[in-house]
């Protein structure tokens, strides 16, 4: 069964608070040990998403059939994926300064997500949710309370950023300009 978000946090992720300056610092800062492993923390995000919501593995066509994480683990595919999830994450933060590119970024992810691979925009705020576990736990010493508290922001950036392109859309199928962006979530 995969787990859901209660009413609560789903409605404090609708609001997306300022990211400070010193937040800004806090995330580049944890991002860098982070990013320093970019593939093997890609794969536990992914590998994560995967258990904890199976369903999302329907948009991958390489991967979609895996149950066992080993058997992902070992998967080119969903290491090539990782990569790029990564590299997206990575380009988001070393340009936190610049929201104009933030925003650029984020919406090109999304109009492709919604618009070429159909995926729908719930899964974003459940990897997101899962990426701020995972490197939560695997860098707990650079996770301080401080760092939550700046990710958590970050988290709801990425989410309320990419799903804008499914508002473009009445009918929640995706929409806007039919410009396609780099491929960040489905099929790689």
């Amino acid at each position: 069964m995969e787990k859901v978000q209660g009413e609560m946090e789903i409605e404090r992720w609708e609001r997306s608070e300022e990211i400070s300056d010193a937040e800004k610092k806090v995330i580049q800062e944890t991002w860098s040990r982070v990013y320093a492993n970019c593939e093997d923390v890609g794969v536990s995000i992914l590998i994560r998403f995967f258990v904890n919501f199976p369903s999302a593995k329907q948009y991958f066509s390489q991967f979609k059939h895996m149950e066992d994480p080993l058997e992902m683990e070992r998967s080119l595919q969903l290491r090539k994926h990782a990569r790029r999830v990564m590299g997206a994450i990575n380009t988001v933060v070393e340009n936190l300064n610049d929201s104009e590119k933030v925003s650029s970024v984020l919406a090109l992810v999304g109009k492709a997500h919604a618009l070429k691979h159909k995926v729908e925009p719930i899964y974003f705020k459940k990897l997101t949710g899962v990426m701020l576990e995972v490197i939560a736990e695997e860098y707990a010493n650079d996770f301080t309370p401080e760092a939550h508290g700046a990710w958590t922001k970050m988290k709801t950036l990425i989410y309320t950023h990419v799903t804008a392109a499914y508002k473009e859309d009445p009918s929640g199928a995706g929409g806007g300009s039919g410009a396609e962006g780099p491929e960040v979530l489905p099929d790689t």
